[in-house]
């Protein structure tokens, strides 16, 4: 990746030479130029700002150094930069526009100063250079100059880039990735006292959560989950997706399908299905074929019921007595919204549509993919075990069946 920064005080961006950025420039993972803008002025006092057409407190930079400044940087590398110029009244900087940002081979910086640049260089550089252009902004503050900002963006992009970071897995659990805060982190050694003395009530010694101890993965996984929802939700509840709060089906409202639900439905059986259509290396089975006019039929040969979060439809389940023989209860399209799986609600739906059996049911039947390991587990150990025969349904799939106690 190339950047180019352009400022009045190129001294203010030398800690681009230091840490993870400075070792990324000396391995030649990453060209970053410094320009002084003040270079492209032509009085002796190298004035780059005027007063403000209008009145107003304040100054205002000049449109011609910079366009001087962008137009010399045509020639320093071949194609268009993306312009990022640092403002209050710019677009949010996140973690996903970081990414976004890492992926472009050539960002340029406009760092302004006093009460912003003119702004008519934005229009220069859009429509004579043909260059992007984005007004970004750290936060809902306004700093003296932007060269703070392009240090801060600079490097949540660069740090970003392959072979930047070292342990590249260390970038997956951050704070905003997936939109939660990251759990709370710990060291050795596992009990520590402060060598400076306790005031009164203190809580020296300081442990360690015990469950960090315990070597269970899966429970430590299930513990900085539920941290990072819990930090969230105290630090920054605006993050907070309604559904990043469940953990069960009491989380969830649920209620019987109706047609109302029918779009809802259909989107939630595709997202589910493809990595089913994927596995079995064809999409040519109801699931994925079924439109509007089969999920209607369904609705009135089945029990359905729904589950929403925060309105969205994210969980579904149906069940019916097997039309050739009513000892069997049939249970059907069991649906998880995808970024909801491993909670234990797939589980939950199926406990759930088994309840709605009635008297009579002596056995349960599901149909499942052939391939469909993860699913064929989670049945086993429900109770389900394999057919003997072959199913009807399709041949890609398989029945397993259960009977009732």
């Amino acid at each position: 990746m190339r950047i180019d920064v352009f400022t009045i005080f190129p001294e203010y961006l030398a800690p681009l030479d230091l840490s993870l950025i400075g070792k990324a420039r000396r391995e030649g993972l990453l060209d970053v130029a410094v320009h002084d803008l003040r270079t492209f002025t032509h009085d002796r006092h190298n004035t780059v700002d005027d007063t403000p057409y209008g009145g107003g407190a304040g100054m205002v930079m000049k449109p011609q150094p910079w366009s001087e400044a962008l137009t010399y940087a045509t020639s320093l590398a071949p194609g268009t930069p993306h312009l990022l110029v640092p403002a209050p009244s710019g677009r949010p900087f996140t973690q996903s526009f970081a990414r976004a940002l890492a992926t472009e081979p050539w960002l340029a910086f406009a760092c302004g100063r006093y009460e912003g640049i003119d702004e008519r260089v934005y229009d220069f550089a859009a429509a004579d250079l043909g260059w992007q252009v984005t007004p970004v902004s750290l936060g809902d503050y306004v700093l003296n100059g932007g060269e703070v900002a392009v240090l801060a963006i600079i490097e949540a992009v660069v740090r970003l880039l392959p072979g930047v970071v070292g342990n590249a897995d260390s970038l997956v659990e951050e704070s905003h990735e997936g939109g939660l805060l990251e759990y709370p982190v710990y060291t050795k050694p596992a009990r520590w006292t402060p060598s400076a003395p306790a005031h009164p009530g203190a809580e020296a010694p300081y442990e360690v959560p015990e469950v960090l101890l315990s070597g269970n993965h899966a429970a430590i996984a299930d513990w900085r989950h539920r941290q990072r929802l819990e930090r969230t939700a105290e630090r920054r509840p605006d993050l907070l997706p309604a559904s990043a709060t469940v953990t069960g089906l009491d989380d969830l409202v649920a209620a019987p399908a109706t047609p109302a639900d029918l779009p809802e439905l259909l989107v939630l059986t595709r997202a589910c299905w493809v990595p089913e259509a994927i596995a079995a290396g064809t999409a040519q089975f109801p699931p994925m074929t079924d439109g509007p006019a089969e999920h209607a039929q369904a609705l009135r040969d089945w029990t359905t019921w729904v589950w929403r979060s925060g309105g969205r439809l994210v969980a579904s389940g149906r069940g019916r007595r097997d039309p050739d023989d009513p000892s069997v209860w049939q249970v059907g399209r069991l649906m998880v919204a995808p970024d909801l799986a491993g909670r234990g609600l797939g589980r939950a739906v199926l406990a759930f549509i088994e309840s709605l059996a009635p008297a009579g049911v002596t056995s349960y039947w599901i149909n499942t993919g052939r391939r469909s390991e993860r699913n064929q587990r989670i049945y086993r150990k429900a109770g389900y075990r394999l057919a003997p025969w072959e199913s009807a349904v399709h041949p890609e799939t398989v029945d397993l069946v259960k009977r009732r106690r």
